[in-house]
């Protein structure tokens, strides 16, 4: 009897049932090749971004076991680089599912705050020499400033216009222009555009885009593959070259179309 009676009390909230709190995962102890796997950065990169969001994402509590911030971070981009089920994230983190959902938002508006100071596109003469004298040191083509191509990230079907997200390899995804220099550092990101949206035609409606033709950069070119069109500012490979000069051009601009994982689209 006096063991129903517990159950009771227990039942109706009279007696607190003791929290039993997991063992959390120190995620930044682990190898440097494990944590690019999980994570698609560096070490160097994650603490950087940890002490950057380390403020807002640092809670005022009086509780012992208050989520760390590195967690709160690495657990986040874990989900954003592999889609793997919260569930399974926060279990091998040693957090709970609610809590990872719960923490995710906040560390995603830190990372899109600061996405403005990160990601800036080198309108500059100042800003342009180091990005063209890399360019040429590495791959021996002089003037470029950055390089161009767009990527399909994956999504799952969306009730609204589906069809238009539907990109050419026959899967949802997001259209994404990538335009980065030659440290492969973004210089500049549009992720609005649904997957039948073409390159070019988001290239065309971007900000870099209106205000390169508008005339914002004289000396100094982007280098695309050939889905693009030929610009005062874009160049692009020849798609029957005939002369060795415009071979030769082809073989220095080469290595820019494999720069984002795929061979030339000739």
């Amino acid at each position: 009897m006096a063991d129903l009676a517990l159950l009771e009390d227990v039942a109706n909230g009279r007696i607190r049932s003791e929290r039993i709190f997991r063992q959390q995962e120190d995620l930044l102890a682990n190898e440097d090749e494990w944590l690019m796997s999980q994570f698609r950065l560096p070490r160097a990169v994650l603490l950087d971004l940890c002490g950057l969001l380390g403020p807002a994402l640092q809670r005022s509590t009086r509780r012992n076991h208050a989520v760390p911030v590195p967690l709160q971070v690495l657990t986040t981009l874990g989900f954003l680089a592999t889609g793997t089920f919260q569930r399974e994230l926060a279990d091998r983190s040693g957090i709970s599912q609610p809590t990872l959902s719960r923490v995710m938002p906040d560390v995603l508006k830190g990372i899109i705050a600061s996405s403005h100071d990160s990601i800036k596109f080198p309108y500059t003469a100042g800003k342009q020499a180091n990005k063209k004298a890399q360019f040429a040191a590495m791959y021996g083509f002089p003037n470029v400033i950055g390089a161009i191509d767009c990527t399909h990230v994956a999504i799952r079907a969306p009730n609204v216009n589906e069809n238009t997200f539907i990109n050419r390899k026959h899967f949802h995804s997001i259209n994404v222009q990538i335009i980065c220099d030659a440290d492969m550092l973004l210089t500049n990101v549009v992720a609005r555009w649904p997957g039948s949206t073409h390159d070019s035609f988001i290239l065309r409606h971007s900000s870099v885009g209106r205000r390169l033709e508008a005339g914002a950069i004289r000396d100094g070119w982007l280098l695309g593959d050939s889905g693009y069109p030929l610009k005062q500012w874009l160049l692009t490979p020849f798609l029957n070259p005939h002369s060795a000069e415009e071979r030769h051009y082809n073989m220095c601009h080469r290595p820019f179309l494999f720069y984002f994982g795929h061979g030339p689209r000739l």
